[in-house]
């Protein structure tokens, strides 16, 4: 593949940038991450589909990231085109109780215009800093709510490269998960139903909410947050802390001594590094309960 050749032929196409070689590290949470052959930041969803119709025309392998909040990419990085649907794509309005926003808008940021607009709802998002596309592929939530209570539809680019808009029945969404997992189309806005609410009760809930999850959750390191999913009756967490879990170390890589679910990057962590502890982690809750842990987060790319 000549990668210059093809970002030369690709960025007069689209608004947006194209950068060859991409770190990946730049672009997720963990800070991990090797490089990406060919790396688009679309301005607008018309960048999307043109970009989606090129890698098709040159037989490129396409994938698609958010905030990179849920990801783990491994250290040879990527190949082909990575689209990142973030910035570019951030929008928001408010009309009476509906909200549209731009796939590429943070869920915190949703969350704050729901609360100016005295609309509820919206109140498990603050603390997530996931973007909006990723929270529909995830099924993004928390302890006080998930995606799938308050979105109304979406528009995704579909296999025919045509713009479609889908009520959320459509998306399959269960624990975590969603059927955009699989389909691989590609949401690019989102549609939001809020209750109205009181926005001073909205905003000292979230206050409350998000002091109570910062004194719960590992501060100061790069992370992903929750690594497994909360296996049903139980929790991923307690588990792990239970079978011994909390402080095991492989490189830079490490299991949060403060909850047992997240590993942290403490120091130039590589993909590897990480995924051999989850091994090790998944090992001593499966020898210890004869419970198989989950990975709720998405690992891609090549060694």
């Amino acid at each position: 593949m000549n990668k210059p050749a093809l970002a030369v032929e690709l960025q007069p196409l689209l608004q947006g940038s194209v950068r060859v070689n991409e770190s990946m590290a730049l672009h997720t949470t963990w800070r991990i991450g090797g490089p990406a052959d060919l790396f688009v930041d679309p301005v607008g969803r018309e960048d999307i589909r043109q970009a989606v119709e090129f890698a098709r025309s040159k037989e490129l392998p396409i994938t698609v990231i958010g905030n990179g909040s849920n990801l783990l990419v491994k250290d040879g990085g990527i190949r082909g085109m990575v689209i990142k649907v973030g910035r570019g794509l951030a929008y928001i309005t408010v009309d009476g109780t509906l909200i549209r926003a731009g796939a590429g808008l943070t869920l915190p940021e949703l969350a704050a215009a729901a609360r100016r607009a005295g609309l509820g709802g919206f109140e498990f998002a603050a603390g997530i800093p996931g973007s909006l596309g990723g929270a529909l592929v995830m099924n993004a939530g928390a302890i006080n709510g998930c995606t799938a209570d308050v979105l109304q539809s979406a528009v995704v680019l579909d296999h025919q490269n045509r713009f479609i808009t889908l009520p959320k029945e459509e998306f399959g969404f269960a624990y975590r998960t969603s059927n955009l997992q699989k389909t691989g189309t590609i949401c690019v806005e989102t549609c939001w139903q809020g209750i109205p609410r009181d926005p001073a009760v909205i905003e000292q809930e979230t206050r409350e909410y998000l002091s109570r999850r910062k004194a719960l959750q590992p501060q100061g390191f790069p992370n992903v947050g929750s690594i497994f999913k909360n296996p049903p009756g139980d929790s991923a967490g307690r588990l792990i802390e239970a079978a011994g879990g909390k402080g095991l170390k492989v490189g830079g890589a490490e299991v949060s001594h403060k909850h047992a679910n997240w590993i942290l990057n403490v120091g130039n962590a590589t993909a590897r590094d990480v995924l051999t502890l989850i091994e090790q982690v998944k090992r001593r809750v499966m020898d210890r309960f004869g419970i198989l842990l989950h990975l709720e987060v998405r690992v891609l790319g090549e060694d």
